[in-house]
């Protein structure tokens, strides 16, 4: 019984083999005789092949045929990446030659300053730009040459300044009778070879673009008595040092390698003031310029001879001066500002052929101090050739204002002559442009016959 009900309940009763009659049974009678419908079999979809356009047949199917689309390196060849292939591995070298450049010329550039520290250390009380710093148990004395023994390329920063890839510095003050001492290293553009071999070949069709060399250059700026104005009171033993005397006379000399001395006479002024003449006591490659011969007896030391044979043909010129290097336009550039100039080639790796010559150019200031004070006939010739040089500039500055004055009186005459035609009527205007015109005449022909 409970299950009958049960039946009924949940659909189990059989259905009835006779059809509910409905009134829209009618409407469905011509589907009546319809087949059921079946799922098409995958064989029955068409090949790609049998497309008409390029639509692509189903993924998955098993009718499709495999193509080279589907792999990158099937599709494409190392050929076709030959141009990019080309600007990589110009890239490549480009990247490479400047690194090693670089590295060559820092590599120059440090042993160049392990070379000089140690003078400059023993001369000077501050060397570099780190400024003075208090010793330490980890600084020892040793520090610095430990640094610069080291493999490795970085520069010591307290020391050197690289200024570019090419041009090196250090500095040094704190010495009697110097104010300080600039010292730049120029080396070749070995990072740019493109570029050092256009500046070779300029060289050699223009006397103006001399050809590309490794130099190094020192600048001593002596106190000449100006202590006061230098050195800040502040400083220990600022007081002591105020009270020397360290002026001594103004001229210009110079030891010149003859291979430099054309264009050093024709870019430098200073040196153009001098005359030149071989000595006897010098290698016949060098020759002095100086404005007396008193001069020259006096500062060709024996000490300075064996330094010079010493440095050979690296020597390009030792120049004291008090006069600019660049030809005064200014009287205020005719003011003496005494300066010491070295300049050799760098060696291919042996310093000790040029630091005798550079430690007797430090301690010449020494000598200045103490020894050049000349006689009044010898003061009076050099200090000839700058009245002249200050008289041609106060001549060219007198005729300036001249010029600017003449101007300026025309200038007025002509507001003045504008001022009169405004206030006349038209033929007051014309009457006066006649005068003036027959003035011109009569002023042209009194000229052409004082001329006659």
């Amino acid at each position: 019984m409970a299950q009958k009900i049960l039946g009924g309940l949940f659909g189990g009763s059989k259905p009835s083999d006779t059809a509910v009659p409905s009134g829209d049974s009618d409407d469905f009678a011509d589907f009546a005789g319809a087949p059921d419908p079946s799922p098409a079999s995958f064989s029955a979809i068409p090949s790609q092949a049998g497309f008409p356009g390029d639509s692509a047949a189903p993924t998955g199917a098993a009718s499709v045929p495999y193509t080279k689309w589907y792999n990158v390196h099937e599709r494409h060849s190392l050929n076709e990446f030959k141009q990019e292939g080309v600007i990589l591995g110009i890239l490549a070298v480009i990247i490479v030659v400047h690194l090693f450049g670089s590295s060559v010329n820092r590599k120059k550039a440090k042993s160049w300053a392990k070379a000089i520290s140690p003078v400059l250390r023993k001369e000077f009380a501050l060397v570099g730009f780190g400024g003075r710093k208090a010793p330490t148990v980890a600084d020892g004395e040793d520090s610095l040459a430990k640094t610069l023994a080291s493999d490795s390329l970085e520069l010591p920063e307290d020391l050197i300044k690289e200024k570019s890839l090419q041009e090196f510095s250090t500095y040094a003050t704190g010495r009697q009778n110097v104010a300080f001492l600039d010292f730049n290293l120029t080396l070749l553009k070995r990072y740019s070879p493109l570029t050092l071999i256009a500046e070779y070949g300029l060289s050699l069709f223009f006397e103006s673009m001399p050809a590309p060399a490794e130099r190094m250059e020192a600048i001593l700026y002596p106190f000449d008595g100006r202590e006061a104005s230098i050195v800040p009171g502040q400083l220990p033993g600022s007081q002591e040092l105020r009270k020397d005397k360290s002026s001594y006379d103004n001229f210009v000399w110079a030891i010149v390698n003859k291979d430099t001395m054309k264009q050093l006479r024709d870019e430098r002024y200073d040196v153009s003031i001098t005359t030149t003449k071989d000595s006897a006591k010098l290698p016949n490659w060098v020759t002095v310029m100086s404005e007396s011969a008193e001069v020259t007896d006096l500062l060709l030391t024996p000490e300075l001879i064996k330094a010079v044979e010493n440095a050979g043909d690296l020597l390009e010129h030792l120049i004291i001066t008090d006069q600019p290097i660049d030809q005064p336009l200014k009287l205020d550039d005719t003011v003496p500002k005494k300066r010491l100039y070295l300049s050799c080639k760098v060696p291919s790796g042996d310093y000790s052929k040029v630091l005798p010559l550079f430690e007797y150019f430090i301690r010449l200031a020494d000598v200045l101090v103490q020894s050049a004070h000349f006689r009044p006939e010898v003061t009076r010739k050099v200090k000839a050739t700058r009245d002249n040089a200050i008289k041609q500039l106060q001549k060219v500055s007198e005729d300036e204002k001249a010029e600017e004055r003449a101007l300026e009186r025309e200038k007025l005459k002509k507001q003045k002559r504008d001022n009169d035609l405004k206030g006349l009527d038209a033929k007051a205007q014309k009457k006066y442009l006649e005068k003036e015109k027959e003035k011109e005449i009569r002023k042209s022909q009194k000229k052409m016959t004082q001329k006659g």
